[in-house]
């Protein structure tokens, strides 16, 4: 079915375009279930077939219509592709365009996204994650709270790397020291961790005091080296597909003869050159999640792939528990956050769990080695 267009339709005709499209997957508008949509102004039908998901979100943002469960909304869309069924608007087509034609990750973008999402404020991120603030999906097996999630996944890092006493771990994409913090005080490692946030080196360091950890403001790129393990999680989303391979060549050159590197990243099971456009505009610029076959591409002759494991539910569960421990902070942080940022964000965190929930993205821990181990790789999980 080809996109719905409504360049002459009425507001009626577009309301009743978008409640049919909407009636497939169990969605009312107006509805009183959780996952019905509440519209508030009518111009949003005619502004979101026709602008697609930038539209609709804004549209959010601007209070033209909410939704008790945000989260449901989406997984009902997003798990049918009912998504695909609306138009593209100029935005999402320039985007396409210069990100075949540009680098839009290259080193003098590097900082952007960092300035933009990750230098938001530390109080923001603090209020939302975990004690330890690891801002990446947590490994709920036999975990029940958050916490107890996000340990168990930088234990499960750690093993997955076969970590010992002495060794130089590099940690690209650092946030804010919880690797770093965790590996050094549990396997006696030394961390070198790079980001892009000032606001992150600030408190890593803050966090990793006393510890053989060094937080350095610093593009992966730049990093000269060498070290018996690099481990990234939750930075290559920024990496973009014109510098995958240049990521994969920067570890081994990095990674000495012998070293294995994790890669703990969003996956996508379609390669596109862009990211959904309001994500792209509100929340990570610059930002593109990889397929299979690009992160494949990129490894190609420069490593063995030891090990690919994915467990992308467990962001869903993960993403649904920020959003509550945001909900329940939204009192302390409206001091210094306006309405619109709180709609924003909570359109951000809902809409990526209804995605991994509807399977949309996954979550890929992949494990490298240079040549390939020796004594034959065994799978932790």
């Amino acid at each position: 079915m080809a996109p719905t267009t409504v360049s002459d339709a009425t507001t009626t005709d577009a309301q009743e375009t978008l409640q049919a499209l909407l009636r497939e997957v169990d969605v009312q508008i107006n509805g009183d279930r959780p996952w019905d949509p509440q519209v508030h102004d009518d111009r949003l039908y005619r502004r979101a077939l026709s602008g697609g998901s930038l539209a609709a979100g804004e549209a959010y943002m601007d209070g033209w219509w909410d939704c008790e469960a945000l989260d449901q909304l989406f997984y009902r869309i997003l798990r049918a592709r009912l998504d695909q069924e609306f138009g593209w608007s100029w935005r999402q087509l320039w985007n396409v365009v210069k990100a075949f034609v540009l680098n839009l990750q290259n080193s003098s973008r590097a900082y952007e996204v960092g300035e933009e999402h990750y230098d938001r404020g530390n109080d923001l991120f603090q209020r939302m994650l975990d004690d330890r603030m690891v801002y990446s999906c947590g490994y709920w097996r036999r975990a029940e709270t958050l916490d107890e999630a996000q340990e168990a996944k930088l234990d499960l890092i750690c093993r997955k790397l076969r970590l010992e006493p002495g060794m130089r771990v590099l940690d690209i994409g650092c946030g804010w020291g919880s690797f770093a913090q965790y590996a050094a005080e549990e396997y006696g490692v030394e961390v070198v961790g790079v980001t892009i946030s000032e606001e992150q080196v600030d408190l890593a360091r803050e966090r990793c005091a006393d510890l053989p950890v060094e937080i350095r403001l610093q593009d992966y790129r730049e990093v000269e080296a060498s070290f018996d393990r690099v481990v990234s999680i939750g930075m290559f989303e920024h990496v973009g597909h014109k510098n995958h391979r240049t990521y994969m060549e920067t570890v081994r050159r990095c990674l000495r003869e012998g070293g294995l590197s994790m890669l703990h990243t969003i996956g996508n099971a379609e390669s596109s050159p862009v990211t959904d456009p309001w994500i792209e505009k509100y929340i990570f610029p610059n930002g593109l999640i990889p397929s299979t076959r690009q992160i494949a591409r990129a490894a190609e002759d420069l490593f063995v792939i030891e090990d690919w494991h994915n467990f992308g539910p467990d962001y869903d569960r993960t993403l649904m528990a920020w959003a509550e421990n945001f909900e329940s902070s939204w009192d302390a942080l409206s001091e210094r956050y306006s309405d619109r940022f709180y709609r924003m964000w909570r359109y951000y965190l809902y809409q990526c769990a209804g995605a991994f929930r509807a399977r949309r993205n996954q979550l890929w821990q992949i494990v490298l080695s240079p040549e390939g181990v020796e004594d034959r790789y065994v799978s932790v999980r």
